[in-house]
């Protein structure tokens, strides 16, 4: 985990990137991996959230603040999306730099400070800036270093999510096991325990009953759902790691 300032440096750039690539893709495009998005979709999401966790920021929330409170008015026209992407984006990084990490405020993770929110929206905007490239047809790229902490931010929020956390807690509930996650490109692996009291991950080596081996960027999109295990290497119990990768969709 890097400093809540560096966040913001890391997020502003991003933000350029993701809204570049929305300008790149048709607003009807497909996006791989996001369950029938469209670009347009996909846009209007990102857009809906940075002004909903700029609101929570600004107003260093104690509670969460409902989507519907936070008015959002959408471009009329296709063209007018990568705008207004970038003008959320720069009031989110604003209101991000004009707090201190340290301070408290209403996260949907475990870590209720506004540095949850700095990393939390660095990675969402990598992995969306990925979303759009790939829905523009284009090759993303994705920081190894980067990419390591996004999988361990992503199995530290993961069973907090109001949609993920029942899904994790239905895949421990259906049975124990162990996925191994290890990356043959960066220092990252990682052990993610589905037990009857629970769920727990940690960084390390281990055997698991199964195991994935790959780049780290295929791993990050694989723990978001964003790509299948077919083409990497995996070993074990294939059922297994099925259940936890449905599970585990954000």
């Amino acid at each position: 985990m890097m400093d809540h300032r560096v966040y913001c440096d890391l997020l502003e750039p991003e933000l350029v990137r993701l809204a570049a690539a929305i300008g790149a893709a048709e607003p009807g495009a497909a996006v791989p991996g996001c369950d029938g998005w469209t670009a347009l979709d996909l846009a209007q999401h990102v857009g809906v959230v940075h002004r909903w966790a700029t609101r929570l920021v600004e107003t260093a929330a104690t509670a969460r603040i409902p989507f519907r409170e936070v008015p959002v008015e959408y471009p009329a026209h296709w063209g007018d999306y990568p705008g207004w992407i970038e003008e959320g984006g720069r009031a989110l990084v604003a209101a991000l730099r004009a707090v201190d990490g340290a301070a408290p405020v209403w996260a949907w993770g475990p870590d209720q400070h506004m540095r949850f929110w700095s990393r939390r929206q660095f990675h969402e905007v990598m992995v969306h800036r990925v979303d759009a490239e790939r829905a523009a047809g284009l090759s993303p790229a994705i920081d190894p270093v980067h990419a390591v902490d996004a999988i361990d931010e992503f199995l530290e929020n993961i069973s907090s999510g109001r949609g993920s956390g029942p899904a994790v807690a239905a895949a421990c509930a259906a049975g124990p096991g162990t996925v191994h996650l290890h990356a043959t490109d960066a220092d990252g692996e990682w052990m993610i325990h589905l037990a009857a009291d629970g769920y727990r991950w940690e960084r390390g080596h281990g055997k698991g009953d199964a195991a994935v081996r790959a780049p780290v960027a295929d791993l990050l999109l694989l723990t978001y759902g964003r790509r299948a295990p077919e083409g990497l290497e995996v070993f074990g119990d294939q059922a297994l790691l099925t259940r936890w990768c449905e599970a585990s969709r954000l």
